[in-house]
């Protein structure tokens, strides 16, 4: 988990997302694993590329949306 961790952290550490400047689904689907890891405490100052994806996802017009429908998102909840 460490190593796979260290990689997404190097990968952010180059662009703003995973496939370069623009936001994909690539975003979405990595979004998951990241927003799992960081509910068990994962991410934290060591990686701080991965905390900012994070913020950038949650700042979404389409993230907030989406909650303001559904109502908080609590991934092991």
């Amino acid at each position: 988990l460490n190593r796979q961790l260290a990689l997404m952290e190097s990968e952010l550490a180059q662009h703003a997302w995973f496939t370069g400047s623009a936001f994909t689904a690539a975003a979405v689907m990595m979004s998951f694993p990241i927003e799992a890891a960081a509910s068990r405490g994962a991410i934290n100052a060591r990686l701080p590329n991965l905390a900012a994806f994070l913020e950038r996802i949650h700042e979404r017009p389409a993230y907030l949306r989406a909650l303001e429908r559904g109502g908080p998102y609590a991934l092991l909840g």
